[in-house]
């Protein structure tokens, strides 16, 4: 099976293509800002480094956030407009959930949400033990200390450091994007080929004229 898979909901604009679990070729790019304008470019060249051709693809998956609202809709855009017009499935990916992709034992995905939040979802060998969630860093804690019951843990994403301490010994990973190459595999092993949407856990930031929320 031939996947492509890019994400543009972290600070970055990442893209991975594998055949069969193997990787052909992954590229990360840091960014804040620009994914539009970099993504179809970035993708054809790890298309061509890949020796992949686009209608070759069986299926591409999308990382579908909880991040930056304008670069995730990015992404989900160009991707569904590229598996329509491949006549190819489209697949969803969490970006928590790619973060803890293939970590055995006790893993929890943080990403920093701003504002005195994160993004949080824990998994227990891939399992995972609650829903993704936008939590105030204190209320987080709390959860995270509820669902460990002990033994090694990791805390991975950009937000693993504001909550070191609540699970003495955790491993710390400060990681700003989801592996593209995880996105991909994850894209692989599932099941359901539903379209993808994009997953919001709070408001956007932006405020029309008269403070209401843009949709």
């Amino acid at each position: 099976m031939l996947i492509l898979a890019l994400d543009t909901a972290s600070p970055a604009c990442s893209v991975a293509v594998l055949r069969d679990g193997k990787t052909l070729a992954a590229h990360v790019e840091p960014m804040a800002r620009g994914h539009q304008e970099r993504l179809a470019g970035l993708t054809a060249e790890t298309m061509a480094e890949a020796g992949a051709a686009f209608d070759a693809l069986d299926r591409i998956g999308v990382g579908v956030g909880p991040g930056s609202f304008t670069g995730l809709r990015v992404g989900l855009a160009f991707a569904k407009t590229l598996a329509l017009a491949l006549d190819r499935p489209c697949v969803g990916i969490g970006s928590l959930e790619a973060l803890a992709a293939d970590e055995p034992g006790f893993n929890a995905a943080v990403i920093d949400a701003k504002r005195g939040q994160v993004y949080l979802q824990v998994f227990e060998d891939g399992r995972a033990l609650m829903a993704p969630d936008a939590l105030d860093v204190g209320v987080a804690a709390a959860r995270l200390a509820e669902l460990w019951r002990g033994g090694p843990a990791r805390l991975i994403g950009s937000g693993a450091a504001l909550l070191d301490g609540v699970i003495p010994g955790a491993a710390l990973t400060a990681r700003e994007a989801p592996d593209p190459v995880a996105l991909a595999r994850i894209a692989a092993r599932r099941a359901s080929l539903t379209p993808p949407r994009p997953l919001y856990l709070r408001a956007p930031d932006a405020k029309l004229p008269g403070g209401i929320s843009p949709p």
